[in-house]
């Protein structure tokens, strides 16, 4: 595995971590007091939010699976990739495509050392920590160069991460990278959305405030449907609570409410 080293000074657990809350929402036990506390804290206002991470990271496994086995496509940067956890990108890309390169993204210096450990022994994987607007660093980083050929079909996963950035942010990064990839290739698109605005709005503000400032906005579906508009959206199933989107089965767990939830697509590069 390239990459930065970690050191411990690197790791501020008294802020809560982004992926940390992810793991902790997924099961997992990468993650301390604080970040249990501030989603706890989450559950208040929006209850239905462990139910809406673990959908959305079935989602990503189930698009994923279908990109490779139904599109051939054998080439994945996954953008805000979070804590390694059970059927990652490239464990679901390569049941389908053994050679699947996958390149994972995250400024957070813990995914950085998790992900090193995981993957040290994956010659079709790499770790970059990186700000994921930062398009040119990461699409000119020696382990892209490495893993990744621009002249074919790659898939952008933005899944679950863009409303953690600024509006004009956000778009310009899904023109950056449509941009910069092939005829054929897919970006994968989902974020949190609302339709009351006191949800927008509190949920917003609690996230902006126990993350240090590291949140952009709950969105409303028009917002998240303009990131397509230079794609050509896959339909059916079209843009949707990611929970419907080409499901396997209905035992997945079921939001009993919706005051949020996960929605978007995937769409074509032409």
């Amino acid at each position: 595995m390239h990459g930065e080293s970690l050191h411990p000074h690197d790791v501020d657990i008294t802020t809560p971590s982004i992926a940390r809350m992810y793991d902790y929402f997924l099961g997992g036990v990468d993650n301390y007091q604080t970040d249990r506390d501030a989603c706890e804290e989450l559950l208040k206002s929006a209850p239905s939010t462990r139910e809406l991470v673990i959908n959305s990271r079935l989602f990503l496994q189930r698009v994923v699976r279908y990109l490779a086995a139904e599109r051939g496509i054998a080439q994945f940067i996954d953008h805000g990739s979070g804590l390694p956890t059970r059927d990652n990108v490239h464990e679901v890309a390569q049941r389908a495509q053994p050679d699947a390169s996958v390149v994972y993204i995250d400024n957070d210096p813990i995914v950085l050392a998790h992900g090193r450990a995981l993957l040290g022994k994956n010659p079709h994987t790499a770790v970059i920590q990186a700000d994921i607007q930062d398009t040119g660093f990461i699409f000119d980083h020696e382990d892209t160069c490495r893993l990744i050929d621009f002249s074919r079909p790659v898939a952008a996963l933005f899944v679950s991460v863009l409303h953690y950035i600024d509006d004009d942010e956000a778009a310009a990064l899904v023109r950056n990278v449509t941009d910069r990839l092939a005829s054929g290739s897919c970006l994968v698109i989902c974020q949190r959305v609302s339709d009351r605005q006191e949800i927008r709005r509190s949920v917003t503000d609690f996230m902006r405030r126990t993350t240090g400032g590291r949140w952009g906005r709950v969105r409303e579906e028009y917002e998240v449907r303009s990131y397509f508009s230079r794609l050509e959206v896959i339909d059916p199933p079209g843009l949707v609570e990611v929970s419907t989107w080409m499901p396997d089965n209905d035992l997945a767990p079921k939001q009993k409410t919706f005051e949020w939830k996960e929605w978007g697509g995937v769409g074509v590069v032409r």
